[in-house]
């Protein structure tokens, strides 16, 4: 039974890495920022409780966030309410503060941040996870179970990380979770001055797991100052870099996913 603050909540984009370091959070920022600017409701869930970014990213600090009858708001990013964000750095009393959690007591945080918070109507509810494979995956799977939902994988092009996500792939099909594709990040380097892309580290290892699992490969983004400063700052990158490589390729990503779950693409609409 989806619960009442889930039930306007069209779709459920899982964001899933193998292991830290890949940019996940990065994905799963920018990858909601592109459904905002393509005109969708979005709401940004961080799940990764010990290692909470996403207000970072997006310029968040320092905010609260607040009960109310029909459950905790969300803080939002712009007057538009059109991204709802909630992550437990808005209950940390200082940024810097440690969470230190049983599996017990990270398994109710998680229940409640998903069911609990006042969400509203939205398109589409993308939910950063923490890498690996642990006991919040599996609190979060309950959570929305009954939920349209699928799950989008993050690697790097070297094998180390490829090999961690064949883990991820391993976990959404043993719990059931639909993979809408895989996302290659850090794919090369983005010079700030010319805009060439510099292949840096080892190539092809999205490629590499797509052709082995038969899952599709959504897009490649390139390592690109301007996003790093972006994240860093708070700055939305997608609004302020639309011309770049990186930011291209994110919208790419994005119609591709609109694509396999059903929803229209920009150019649809």
């Amino acid at each position: 039974m989806v619960s009442q603050n889930l039930e306007k909540i069209g779709h459920c984009i899982v964001v899933l890495s193998g292991k830290g370091g890949v940019g996940k959070s990065t994905v799963a920022v920018q990858l909601a920022l592109s459904l905002v600017s393509s005109g969708k409701k979005v709401g940004l869930l961080d799940l990764d409780i010990c290692g909470p970014s996403v207000p970072q990213m997006l310029g968040l600090e320092g905010h609260d966030v607040h009960q109310s009858e029909a459950g905790w708001l969300p803080v939002y990013t712009s007057q538009s309410k059109s991204l709802a964000v909630m992550s437990i750095a808005f209950l940390l009393r200082d940024k810097n503060d440690a969470v230190i959690w049983r599996g017990p007591k990270k398994h109710a945080m998680i229940k409640q941040f998903i069911q609990d918070v006042y969400w509203q109507e939205l398109d589409y509810l993308v939910i950063d996870t923490p890498p690996g494979t642990s006991d919040e995956h599996m609190s979060t799977m309950e959570s929305i179970k009954d939920m349209s939902k699928g799950a989008v994988l993050v690697t790097t092009p070297n094998l180390v990380a490829v090999a961690d996500v064949r883990r991820e792939v391993t976990f959404c099909q043993k719990t059931g979770l639909n993979i809408i594709g895989i996302v290659e990040n850090m794919s090369g380097f983005v010079c700030p001055n010319c805009q060439d892309c510099s292949q840096i580290f080892p190539t092809g290892g999205g490629q590499l797991l797509s052709d082995e699992t038969g899952i599709k490969l959504l897009g490649k983004i390139p390592i690109d100052p301007n996003l790093v400063k972006a994240c860093e700052s708070g700055e939305n990158f997608i609004e302020n870099f639309k011309e770049s490589v990186a930011a291209v390729n994110v919208n790419q990503i994005r119609d591709s996913i609109l694509q396999i779950i059903g929803g229209p693409t920009p150019m649809e609409t």
